[in-house]
């Protein structure tokens, strides 16, 4: 038996804190994650970088590569300090995909693309997710190691 931490449904629990961030908005721009397994204090870091991206796609990004991540169902918390991506799941991606992925005032939705994979995954993954938002630069300890790897990956002029 190892000493991994299980949820009351006998899933394995992680933390995933995510962040992204661009210099300019669009401009060149970088996403990270930071997955722990408080059971056993293990973790994983990546990043990413794009050249030409939005703060709201990095966002995303480093949301949908931490759940890449992921070899097996887990009980996942995630922390983000992107009011758009935790609204985005627990709010408003109900009824984009009832409008056939328009807004309310039916214009298409926003990084419709990312979107897309991010529900797709969830979706069809049998995680049991919970979403937290955190203020960024507040000295939360995920969040803030999250950025620092996202500004690291995001490409200098």
């Amino acid at each position: 038996m190892t000493a991994e931490q299980l949820s009351h449904d006998g899933l394995p629990e992680v933390q995933l804190f995510t962040d992204g961030g661009c210099s300019g908005n669009p401009g060149p721009g970088g996403w990270a994650f930071i997955l722990r397994h408080p059971g056993t204090g293990k973790e994983m870091e990546k990043s990413g970088a794009e050249d030409n991206t939005t703060n709201n796609r990095m966002e995303l990004m480093a949301v949908i590569e931490g759940l890449k991540a992921l070899k097996r169902t887990c009980e996942i918390a995630i922390y983000t300090d992107s009011v758009y991506v935790q609204k985005g799941m627990t709010e408003w991606i109900h009824a984009w995909r009832q409008r056939g992925w328009r807004t309310s005032d039916k214009k298409p939705v926003k990084n419709e693309d990312l979107w897309r994979i991010l529900d797709d995954k969830l979706s069809h993954s049998g995680h049991d997710i919970h979403w937290h938002w955190v203020k960024g630069h507040s000295g939360d300890w995920g969040n803030e190691q999250a950025d620092a790897l996202a500004n690291q990956g995001v490409p200098r002029g």
